[in-house]
């Protein structure tokens, strides 16, 4: 079963927060990057904040995240005319994934204001989420996977296009956003290559809701990324992003020096076979690998637009000043 091609009439769902909002924009979740920190920095500067929940060791420890972020986001809105943008943790559904329940459990309890699930349909949380108040925006990295999550009952998309830091997609962002408009009419988030103000404003013309922005939140201040990572940022541009399977089955995007720093050849890598999230996306998986292995990492096209590591206060204001810019410029064009 697939969606009528015909353009759904939705209620607007992000209603709810969009004053909230000082961009369009979500804090991407990203794999060891994404945490207590970073999370409550962007939401308090007006950008949704997501993190995977894969990133808390257990359950318990993600119960704990979530009371921290509301905690400091409370005292925030408390000393503040603007109250703080949602906060939006991020679920792995894939079957692989054995602490999928605990996690959504845990989620229940705390009630976000929006959940986005990956790797996998979002058809077994959406009730309970649905049940508990959040909005669920599933990641899709092609037309058929966005047609299926539209079918489950998603109620917004991300899109994963080419040039995504980390699991990826392959289509042109153009082709993508036009194709799944043709159907879908709910919210839709543009992730791949936003790395400023003026991509923002562009994705908005092509028919996006919101955008992601990653790889410049990993070279902040309070990401949870190494040093050497933040500062490998700094010094690669968009041509050492190299796309490959071999460290977690999917399409990734990675850079190519941390690659060669840790002795293999970005050229010539080993076969990998499914992904499985207890070896690919656990961290006491992760830290059980051989030291030179868990220095490669992954980033977007955008890596050409890291220029420092910046605290998140100073990346949201420069991105605001940028979108304001691209806007008042578009009434230049007139044909």
């Amino acid at each position: 079963m697939t969606p009528e091609r015909t353009a759904l009439t939705f209620p607007d769902p992000l209603a709810r927060f969009r004053d909230r909002l000082s961009l369009p924009l979500i804090a991407a979740p990203m794999f060891l990057v994404s945490g207590v920190d970073l999370v409550a920095a962007a939401c308090r500067n007006g950008v949704i904040g997501a993190f995977p929940t894969v990133n808390c060791r257990s359950a318990e420890q993600l119960d704990g995240w979530l009371g921290e972020i509301e905690a400091r986001l409370q005292r925030h809105s408390e000393n503040s005319e603007k109250p703080a943008a949602p906060i939006c943790p991020n679920l792995i559904v894939h079957r692989s994934n054995a602490r999928l329940e605990a996690d959504l459990q845990v989620l229940l309890r705390h009630k976000p204001e929006i959940v986005i699930t990956s790797v996998g349909s979002p058809s077994p949380v959406l009730v309970p989420l649905h049940d508990a108040g959040a909005l669920v925006f599933a990641d899709v990295a092609s037309i058929r996977h966005a047609e299926r999550a539209v079918v489950a009952g998603a109620d917004g998309l991300v899109l994963l296009t080419a040039g995504a830091g980390g699991q990826t997609g392959w289509l042109n962002p153009f082709v993508f956003v036009r194709a799944v408009r043709a159907f879908f009419e709910g919210p839709v988030v543009l992730a791949g290559g936003i790395s400023d103000g003026h991509a923002l404003w562009a994705a908005q013309a092509l028919g996006c809701d919101l955008a992601y922005m990653g790889t410049k939140f990993i070279a902040t201040a309070e990401s949870m990324a190494d040093p050497r990572y933040k500062e490998m940022l700094v010094a690669s541009s968009a041509d050492d992003i190299l796309l490959t399977t071999a460290f977690t089955g999917l399409q990734t995007n990675m850079l190519r020096p941390s690659i060669a720093a840790a002795g293999l050849d970005p050229e010539d890598l080993p076969p990998r076979g499914a992904i499985d999230i207890g070896k690919d996306i656990d961290i006491g998986a992760r830290e059980n690998r051989p030291a030179r292995w868990r220095d490669i990492w992954s980033a977007g096209h955008s890596t050409s637009g890291v220029t420092g590591v910046l605290p998140a206060d100073e990346l949201v204001a420069r991105t605001l000043a940028e979108y304001r810019a691209a806007r008042a410029g578009q009434s230049a064009f007139h044909f």
